[in-house]
């Protein structure tokens, strides 16, 4: 039988110690929260590889140093109500739930809710609460939020989204420009959010977060 506490322990000291993630608390949900419950079952030999794992409708589980490094920009609190956008299977959602007063998974992918229900129930994440419905959209009935991370790549980030995210709250994402990417942190003053670059990854564009093609003759 495979020994996946020993593989999350190799996942930390290989690939999230080494890119400058020491945060106590990401490094202990990641110990802690067994990630190969959160994937496919014919993958559950890959669940710990250093790459973005394929799930459902293109979309992926993003790899192990993109999301703690965007968990250690965010610095989430005790205090902090979470929005994670797309939340697939969960395994995101579990790892903020230790960190964070709760956390809200947005899926639209029926599928991926109920795997992500079962998974959750399975590692223990009483505070997250699952809501299903277009990403783009958000969660209206329990904003504002302090903190929003979306797990996939996006081309344009929506005004609805900005609209629930609380005044001076964190939002980490992933822009894509054809197959590059770079992760951002944004900080919301007034109308707009205030973006900085932190580091390239890269990923599939979520579901709606794709710019309109323009039109052209």
């Amino acid at each position: 039988m495979a020994d996946f506490a020993s593989r999350r322990r190799t996942m930390v000291d290989t690939q999230v110690r080494p890119s400058d993630v020491t945060k106590f608390p990401i490094i202990e949900a990641m110990l802690r929260v067994p990630r190969e419950e959160f994937v496919p079952d014919d993958k559950i030999e890959a669940a710990y590889i250093g790459e973005n794992l394929a799930l459902e409708g293109g979309r992926v589980l993003l790899d192990p140093r993109t999301l703690a490094k965007m968990l250690d920009a965010l610095n989430i609190t005790r205090r902090d109500l979470v929005l994670d956008i797309g939340c697939g299977t969960g395994y995101s959602s579990a790892l903020m739930q230790s960190m964070a007063q709760a956390v809200i998974g947005l899926e639209e992918d029926e599928v991926l809710v109920k795997s992500a229900e079962t998974a959750l129930a399975r590692a223990g994440a009483e505070t997250v609460v699952l809501v299903n419905g277009p990403l783009t959209a958000g969660a209206t009935e329990h904003a504002p939020y302090d903190v929003m991370i979306l797990q996939g790549g996006i081309e344009e980030f929506p005004q609805t989204l900005i609209g629930q995210l609380a005044e001076g709250g964190r939002v980490c994402a992933l822009f894509m420009d054809g197959a590059l990417g770079v992760v951002r942190l944004g900080v919301r003053k007034g109308d707009v959010i205030g973006w900085r670059d932190i580091f390239n990854a890269a990923a599939p564009v979520l579901p709606g977060f794709a710019k309109a093609k323009a039109f052209s003759l």
